[in-house]
């Protein structure tokens, strides 16, 4: 027999105490209340609850002196805060300070009965995990890092910037972020911001009505509403247009989107995680960015660390990715001690990717399935400072004299230009041709010449 869940309701207005002590009822949830931040200290030391609801107005005190106490007695425990309509700063310094969620007065109950559902469900979440379960490989002290930090982010629901360069893993993270959480049987959407072309792009996230537009021919649902009760990954989110960028601001604060043609808004229950491989800080300052959406999407910051910062995870991760390659019924090539140092010496401005794309090449051109150093085709010279890490100015000049010439090291740019363009558009040949001004036929040929030309498909 399962044990009836139990909420902490906090309001000093008598009414509102009640009326949440029957809305949860009705949910077969029970629940004790306390109308100031003292009675609640008392009721949290005696009892063990599945959520707090608290009002951040309180006669001694606030909602956050609520989150702060509970982070240092029971920290897993979810606070829920009630704010003014509107009140975002102290909505965001709630979810910075530890607080699951949020609702704005006056209380949508349709909101509140998806918010405490959701809440139970993460209070119930086992206290420890398998590393397995993160998604991420790797037991260097840089992994392990990470891997705390996405099981403790996975209980909130405070949106997350993850910050990262190309190809170092970022939407790993935030799977493992939606499969450790109490969304996880709630549908991932990723969605990449600079693939979606940008008339298309509010009815791609927000949907349509027919007739809304020249070729609306019917109703299209929109991928906030795909990821009703999920999480929705915004993958490269500074390639936002501005315009596109106040709509989206819009549909966080108000969870809620309007359909294109639409005359009513939707109630959207979604957690939003966001990456990209750009300097956002950077953008909001040149004025490419809105500073009140990064705001908004920045509560919580996870750097993804790139592969050369932990060497010590190359050999596992080569190993797991050769398995991927061959499939799991086949035995996977062996990497040759001299291949395994030549990969650790590397530098993987491409980071998991590249790493990805050299073995599989590795792998079609070894003997005897075993992978030499020889098989793997890596440049001998140290490899340019990744473009998307670098804060100063390139003396090109000086990064000239570590190749054997000119040549080598232009090559060198080149193949990071086009594995990063790759990377921002998900390998979609086409639009990468489109986004670097070059013919399809000529960017086809640049990746024959540079070994990069792969089998991948057209989308």
């Amino acid at each position: 027999m399962t044990t009836q869940p139990k909420v902490l309701v906090i309001d000093d207005e008598p009414d509102i105490r009640e009326l949440l002590t029957i809305t949860l009822s009705r949910m077969d949830i029970a629940a004790d209340t306390a109308a100031d931040v003292a009675e609640a200290k008392a009721q949290l030391s005696k009892n063990k609850y599945n959520l707090c609801l608290t009002d951040m107005k309180l006669p001694d005190g606030n909602g956050i002196d609520i989150v702060h106490y509970i982070q240092q007695h029971s920290p897993s425990l979810p606070v829920a805060l009630i704010t003014a309509h509107g009140n975002m700063d102290i909505a965001i310094q709630a979810m910075k300070a530890g607080a699951f969620d949020f609702l704005n007065k006056p209380v949508d109950l349709a909101s509140l009965r998806k918010l405490v559902a959701t809440a139970i469900a993460s209070s119930e979440l086992p206290e420890e995990e398998c590393d397995e379960n993160t998604r991420i490989i790797g037991k260097s002290p840089a992994i392990q890092k990470l891997t705390g930090s996405i099981k403790k982010l996975a209980r909130s629901q405070a949106p997350v910037y993850i910050s990262g360069e190309s190809g170092s893993g970022k939407e790993l993270v935030a799977r493992s972020i939606h499969e450790l959480g109490p969304r996880s049987n709630k549908p991932f959407m990723p969605v990449n911001c600079g693939a979606i072309q940008k008339e298309l792009m509010e009815s791609e996230l927000f949907g349509h009505k027919k007739g809304a537009f020249t070729g609306a021919v019917q109703d299209k649902q929109g991928i906030f509403q795909a990821a009703e009760g999920g999480t929705l990954f915004l993958d490269e989110v500074a390639d936002l247009p501005l315009d596109m960028q106040v709509k989206l601001l819009r549909a966080i604060q108000e969870k809620a989107v309007r359909p294109v043609g639409a005359e009513a808004e939707i109630s959207t229950d979604v957690r939003i995680l966001c990456a990209t491989h750009k300097n956002l800080e950077e953008l909001v300052q040149k004025g490419d960015f809105r500073q009140d959406l990064f705001y908004r999407l920045n509560v919580i910051q996870l750097a993804v660390p790139p592969l050369r910062d932990r060497t010590d995870d190359v050999e596992v991760l080569a190993k797991h990715v050769l398995k991927k390659i061959i499939g799991p019924d086949e035995t996977p090539p062996k990497l040759d001690k001299s291949a395994i140092n030549a990969l650790k010496q590397y530098s993987f401005p491409g980071n998991v990717r590249e790493l990805e794309n050299i073995l599989e090449r590795a792998y079609t051109l070894c003997e005897e399935d075993v992978i030499k150093d020889t098989d793997l085709q890596l440049s001998s010279s140290p490899k340019i400072e990744s473009a998307s890490s670098y804060t100063g100015t390139v003396n090109h000049y000086k990064q000239s004299q570590q190749y054997e010439s000119l040549d080598d090291y232009l090559a060198e740019i080149e193949k990071e230009i086009l594995s990063e363009v790759l990377e921002q558009v998900r390998w979609n040949k086409t639009l990468a041709a489109k986004k670097l001004g070059i013919s399809f036929r000529s960017f086809r040929y640049r990746l024959s010449k540079l070994g990069l030309a792969k089998d991948w498909q057209d989308e």
